[in-house]
């Protein structure tokens, strides 16, 4: 988004509350494809164990970002949000992933978690931490989690649907907290502009969500990777030879 806003010409603090606040669309998304495991949990909330586990483990899980983020996130906003960092960070972060996938191949046989409902608030605290990277504009939240909870143990399959419901809370705070701090930029054309925002991204995710869940559980992330350090190549070359101005 904010590759695409830069070529556009359409960058500044409207456009960053813009880029945040348009990803609950996608969550909604989310909210629904796992819909039967959400009303699960809201029914054993205060009854069931599990549920409470599972509520605990997002709750430590979110609270890395969410603390980080209240202190770095005008810096971030500030020295970050351009096509230049973002293309860096997917080179270093497409090493990350060869790297872990490397790592997952010669520990094939290793055991590990299977089913999100055995992560305990531990390796919740872990992919907390790794989803703090995420940041970084162009790290991705997904990616960072979902590699994070592969290095800690968890199988591919629950690495990328904890990523999924820790993506709910998350990104609901950020859009909420965005948007409550920064209402003040905006006029009432910038409303129907977020409102088609939303929808698209609440469609775009709807239509990739349950086709990457089951990609995930016979694929790696080798080709991601190669597509990020080739995405983020072009970027970097662009802007080192002048021949796009990154804004």
């Amino acid at each position: 988004m904010i590759v695409a806003g830069s070529l556009l010409g359409y960058t500044g603090e409207r456009a960053k509350l813009f880029e945040i606040v348009i990803q609950a669309g996608a969550i909604l998304a989310v909210c629904w494809e796992y819909r039967v495991k959400l009303l699960a949990v809201a029914r054993g909330l205060f009854t069931d164990a599990s549920a409470q586990r599972f509520v605990l483990n997002l709750f430590v899980a979110f609270l890395p970002a969410a603390i980080l983020g209240l202190a770095l996130g005008s810096a971030i906003k500030a020295h970050l949000f351009a096509p230049v960092p973002v293309a860096s960070a997917f080179v270093i972060g497409a090493f990350i992933i060869l790297w872990v996938e490397r790592l997952q191949k010669r520990n094939a046989t290793a055991k590990r978690i299977e089913n999100i409902d055995d992560i305990r608030w531990p390796d919740a605290l872990k992919i907390g931490l790794a989803q703090s990277l995420a940041l970084i504009p162009g790290t991705s939240r997904s990616g960072a989690t979902i590699i994070g909870g592969m290095l800690f143990g968890l199988s591919r399959v629950a690495a990328t649907e904890f990523s999924f419901f820790l993506a709910i809370p998350t990104l609901l705070a950020a859009t909420g907290y965005e948007f409550v701090k920064n209402r003040a930029l905006l006029v009432g054309s910038d409303l129907s502009m977020i409102g088609v925002g939303f929808i698209v991204a609440f469609v775009s995710a709807f239509l990739v969500v349950r086709w990457l869940l089951r990609y995930v559980a016979h694929h790696d992330f080798v080709p991601f990777a190669w597509y990020r350090i080739a995405f983020g190549v072009v970027i970097l070359g662009t802007a080192w030879a002048g021949l796009v101005r990154w804004d």
